[in-house]
């Protein structure tokens, strides 16, 4: 089937799966977002006593052995495994089935951040000490990004487009947008779209404390992230997966898949300013938003709930803050912006998918997952970012901001499932 630029079809999410400091699978991801509860604690991967942070979110229940056979897991970095995870459980969770009928047109999209970083550090940790006798065969594609989609691809035998958006922390919201236009405009007809990272690593955790980018409430791990507030001192990393499946919308309706919302518009720019700070006064940000609601075809005072980018560092919480107020104008007021963030921590490239979960189940549920932390108001940041408590709400359409270093910006916006209405 060829693309008509004049047709634009309509695209459903079906399926979703989530690896995250929170816990593995959806539901208690959710539960966890309605509870307010943190997934950020102490390091236990390594020592790190000497670092000037000590706190990460790290996935607490994850078994690869329910996802990769153990022959396998010697091929795959631990974002592989995440990724997988999430891939199956999104899969099972849609029941969409992929064989000879349809695999040319199903792809594959997961972006990722920095990759396999734990299989870098282990393995040249032994190769100064043996040299190429202990090196694996394994080591370039258990560690390089798109052996993430590759994986996935190979399990479940979808063969259409497959490759790994590699942009920071915008990473993974790439990867379900540029899924999305592919359905939407004809070149796919279904995607197993997301993001992973696994960067808890001495390298990961030790390159951002050099930076001066990391929380360093290391005394209280579960405020540490506390985007919007006045007492914030930086990011908390994290890890995990997060997987949508999108298909085209009459076909997910004619198979009886459940739907969980519909995305309706997607925005990619660059602010071309800075390698880590955002274009001054959010403008590359806002340009980015606006891109997607015209992409969507939806004004701004239709938008009920942005889940925000919101780090918990002083120069994104500002500029993202001002860019809301841009593209909303008198409507930002009545808006509700939440950064899901002060519960998982930054997921880098898996962020952007993770929240586009959120975002869904957002919309699907009716109700707002509250910034938790909040407890002192920055006069720079004066929106209502839903403090410290989910809330019910009526709304139809929500956007997802991700923003990474290099001034990279990606913009979901999704729309409540028809079936809801």
């Amino acid at each position: 089937m060829g693309r008509d630029a004049r047709t634009r079809r309509r695209v459903a999410v079906t399926g979703l799966g989530a690896v995250s400091p929170l816990g593995s699978g959806v539901e208690r991801n959710w539960q966890a977002l309605l509870a307010g509860r943190s997934g950020i604690g102490p390091i236990t991967r390594f020592a790190c006593e000497d670092f000037p942070t000590r706190i990460a979110g790290q996935v607490p229940d994850f078994c690869a052995d329910d996802f990769v056979e153990k022959k396998d897991r010697k091929k795959m970095d631990v974002f592989i495994q995440y990724a997988l995870g999430a891939a199956t459980m999104a899969m099972q969770s849609s029941g969409l089935e992929i064989g000879e009928h349809n695999a040319a047109r199903v792809g594959v999209i997961v972006g990722v951040g920095i990759g396999g970083l734990e299989s870098i550090e282990d393995t040249h940790t032994a190769f100064l000490d043996t040299r190429l006798k202990r090196l694996s065969p394994f080591f370039i594609p258990k560690l390089i990004g798109n052996l993430a989609p590759g994986q996935i691809s190979m399990r479940f035998g979808a063969k259409g487009v497959n490759y790994a958006p590699t942009s920071a922390c915008a990473s993974g919201a790439h990867g379900v947008g540029e899924a999305f236009r592919l359905i939407r405009d004809g070149y796919l007809d279904a995607a197993i779209a997301g993001g992973a990272e696994a960067a808890v690593t001495p390298l990961g955790v030790g390159g951002f404390s050099v930076m001066r980018a990391l929380s360093t409430r290391n005394d209280e791990p579960e405020r540490a992230s506390r985007p919007f507030d006045r007492d914030r001192d930086g990011f908390v990393i994290g890890e995990g997966a997060a997987i949508l499946i999108l298909e085209e919308m009459d076909a997910a309706i004619a198979r009886g898949a459940t739907i969980h919302a519909e995305m309706i518009g997607y925005g990619a720019n660059a602010d071309a300013f800075h390698i880590t700070q955002p274009a001054p006064e959010g403008r590359g940000a806002a340009a980015c938003m606006q891109l997607a609601l015209e992409d969507a075809d939806v004004t701004p005072d239709r938008v009920g709930y942005v889940n925000a980018h919101g780090t918990s560092t002083e120069h994104n919480d500002a500029n993202e803050t001002l860019a809301i107020k841009h593209v909303f104008g008198e409507h930002a007021a009545r808006l509700a912006v939440s950064s899901t963030k002060s519960m998982t921590g930054h997921l880098l490239g898996a962020a952007g998918s993770l929240e586009a979960v959120y975002t869904t189940l957002a919309l699907r549920e009716q109700t707002l997952p509250p910034t938790i932390n909040y407890e002192n108001p920055d006069p720079a940041c004066d929106l209502d970012y839903v403090p410290n408590r989910a809330r019910p709400a009526s709304f139809e359409i929500a956007i997802s901001n991700s923003f990474g270093f290099g001034g990279t910006n990606a913009c979901l916006v999704l729309r409540r499932a028809p079936a809801a209405d």
